[in-house]
């Protein structure tokens, strides 16, 4: 299995201007994205409306953006979302059989299991699969809380679960904590949340960041001067990309909607197509959206 690392972004939804799903252009999105600075890809995130798609729509993106992360040497992150116990490990085994590297696991979140029930679903998932396991954990979106005791118990007793990508607010002293308890674990955390604190989260240990997927060069520049101990180059960059994500993500469909408009501005996708229900911009988001975009193109690799 390829190991993940670096900057990983949520593959994007592409629709057609019918709404219905455009899998070449989402193959050759996928593609620019792993050639322009992208170093995996996740599939099913939420930033990539996992949640309108249907079953035969999941069964065809899957093959391809295995083929596309494995043509680019890059590993291919599948997340699973379903929500029963049952329908997930079924759907981990499909996940597995895909060739995915990676299996990222969002915990179910209806009607609020409690935190027995959700252990329960988490170790039947790893069970279900040998390869490696990402844990999700995006309390504001699920409303679900979870403790990184937890998190990090059930990393001891599952050898698979790898991976943690943390979007709480603030992520920074959850981070730490589960850094300390994962030592002598083979296990790296991701930072989530459109990579607001992923200096911090480099500072806390973090192995990577795990974006939406229009900046993936950006968060790339990032990344790299953080690598290389370029601190000052990093926060000059973070600054003008957390100036524009500021305005573009006040919520969730807000966000995908302006990341769907740069991939298309910067060529990589044909259509912006959002399916309803859906974010509706207007002349003052789009003003604002313009300014603080012209301000960041400059840093765009390709």
């Amino acid at each position: 299995m390829k190991k993940v690392h670096g900057v990983c972004p949520i593959a994007p939804a592409v629709f057609h201007d019918d709404g219905s799903l455009d899998l070449e252009g989402y193959r050759r999105c996928c593609d620019a994205m792993l050639k322009g600075g992208a170093q995996a890809l996740a599939l099913f995130g939420i930033a990539g409306e996992y949640y309108k798609f249907d079953r035969e729509e999941e069964e065809a993106l899957i093959p391809v953006t295995v083929e596309v992360c494995h043509a680019n040497d890059a590993p291919a992150v599948i997340s699973n979302t379903r929500h029963s116990t049952e329908s997930a490990t079924k759907w981990a085994k499909r996940i597995e059989a895909s060739g995915a590297d990676c299996m990222m696991l969002l915990p179910p979140f209806f009607l609020k299991p409690g935190a027995a029930e959700i252990t329960r679903h988490v170790e039947a998932v790893c069970d279900a699969v040998s390869i490696p396991v990402m844990f999700q954990y995006a309390p504001e979106q699920t409303g679900v809380t979870i403790p990184p005791e937890a998190l990090a118990n059930l990393a001891a007793r599952h050898q698979n679960l790898n991976y943690f990508k943390i979007e709480c607010k603030p992520p920074g002293a959850y981070i730490s904590r589960l850094t300390e308890l994962l030592k002598g674990k083979q296990a790296e955390i991701f930072v989530g949340n459109a990579g607001f604190q992923m200096i911090e989260g480099f500072r806390r240990g973090a192995q990577g960041v795990m974006p939406g997927p229009s900046m993936f060069d950006v968060y790339r520049k990032i990344w790299d001067a953080l690598e290389s101990g370029n601190d000052a180059e990093a926060f000059r960059v973070h600054a003008k990309l957390n100036a524009l994500l500021n305005h573009i993500r006040q919520n969730v469909e807000m966000i995908i909607h302006f990341e769907k408009r740069i991939l298309q501005r910067r060529g990589l996708i044909e259509s912006a197509r959002c399916r309803s229900p859906q974010f509706r911009s207007d002349a003052v988001y789009d003003r604002l959206f313009d300014e603080l975009y012209a301000d960041l193109e400059p840093e765009f690799i390709r």
